[in-house]
């Protein structure tokens, strides 16, 4: 496809207005000034930055091979979006809540675990394979933070140099990226109307979330769409289809419509929300956009593979066998084999089949920070000089 096609061009006039506040704003060189104290995180493993393997160590390498050079946390060979938004800011990274040692909550916690879901899991995490922390466990947590925070500034303990100030929760970002694990499980399948019925549990849940957030005293809302999970290297090799499943450039057609009816119920509902939250700014952030167009048009953005793992086992067209997930082991056709990383991940959108690279995490937040993904329009440039994520 040509670099003039307008899905293209959609794509790279956001990026390049965000490269030019960041070129052409040298308040980098200095303190960050922004509006905004901190950020708070609500998610699944797009945004878990070490709350699972707080909870439950157990992760090796080749995670966090390419930015941290060892495992971080993260679903990933670097960074992932809230890493950069928090960079963006002029914020360190943060801190999961589960986690026990190093932690600063200055700027704001990540309560996001690896496998979380949006609604309540109805088994265990060894019987299921979800997280016990769903949004809103997730949402108590930060309510207790809150209390505590209160608590210790009352107090005057040295404990409140690493915490936000006392008049945090009305001036901090509270980002929602959270669903996927929801949505994903085999919904295709499923009669319409209870699809209709389930996907709208599962927006409504997040919408009281957020209006139990604004109870609290919080006012700015960014909550991020789902990703085009049809063209995931684990759900093309997984999930069982033939051709005529497959969209022109190689997605499941059942998958993504499925997330396009989730995406637009969740759009549909904020806009209700935002109505009924008067002095809030509830904002709908379209990832999924970028993503697909990473997906279908890698080197039109500066990469290689698109539905293509980087980390995993079988090379061929997707790189993926569940058999022997990325940095696990397994047995196939009787020899014990493991998924490795392979040796460009700058070169990739997918990181392991399912969670995206340093590199295609980069570039949707670049296109996040030029505005055009934000409805209705938030004006973050003007709220906070923007620093560079390098």
């Amino acid at each position: 496809m040509s670099i003039q096609s307008p899905q293209i061009l959609a794509i790279i006039r956001p990026i390049l207005v965000a490269w030019f506040l960041f070129s052409t704003n040298p308040c980098y060189l200095v303190e960050s000034k922004c509006k905004f104290d901190a950020i708070f995180n609500f998610g699944d493993s797009n945004s878990d930055t070490g709350g699972f393997y707080a909870a439950f160590p157990a992760e090796s390498s080749p995670n966090g091979m390419t930015y941290f050079r060892k495992p971080s946390g993260r679903a990933s060979d670097g960074r992932l979006i809230i890493d950069f938004l928090a960079q963006a800011l002029g914020f360190p990274f943060l801190s999961p809540y589960l986690q026990s040692i190093g932690t600063n909550y200055r700027h704001g916690a990540n309560y996001a675990t690896l496998a979380s879901t949006v609604l309540l899991p109805n088994s265990s995490l060894f019987v299921g394979g979800l997280s016990p922390f769903a949004l809103s466990i997730q949402f108590k947590q930060m309510k207790e933070f809150k209390a505590r925070v209160d608590e210790l500034h009352s107090s005057g303990t040295k404990e409140s140099e690493r915490l936000p100030p006392p008049d945090f929760i009305g001036k901090s970002i509270y980002v929602l990226y959270i669903g996927q694990n929801d949505v994903s499980s085999n919904l295709p399948a499923v009669d319409i109307t209870v699809r209709k019925q389930y996907l709208g549990k599962v927006v409504s849940q997040i919408a009281g979330t957020i209006k139990e957030l604004y109870r609290l005293g919080g006012r700015t809302f960014l909550v991020l769409n789902m990703a085009p999970v049809g063209c995931y290297p684990s759900f093309l090799v997984e999930v069982a289809h033939n051709k005529t499943d497959l969209d022109a450039l190689g997605c499941l057609i059942p998958y993504n419509n499925v997330v396009n009816e989730y995406n637009s119920m969740l759009k549909e509902t904020l806009n209700e929300t935002r109505q009924s939250l008067p002095k809030a700014s509830l904002i709908y952030v379209d990832t999924h956009s970028i993503l697909l167009e990473l997906f279908q048009h890698p080197t039109s953005h500066g990469l290689r593979y698109g539905s293509r793992a980087c980390c995993g086992y079988g090379g061929g067209q997707y790189n993926f066998d569940p058999r022997a997930y990325c940095a696990n082991s397994g047995v196939i056709n009787g020899r014990s084999v493991r998924g490795t990383a392979c040796d460009d991940p700058q070169s990739y959108v997918s990181w392991d089949g399912i969670h995206a690279t340093d590199a295609a995490n980069k570039i949707v937040t670049l296109a996040i920070l030029g505005g055009s993904y934000f409805d209705p329009p938030f004006p973050l440039h003007q709220l906070c000089d923007l620093q560079p994520i390098g």
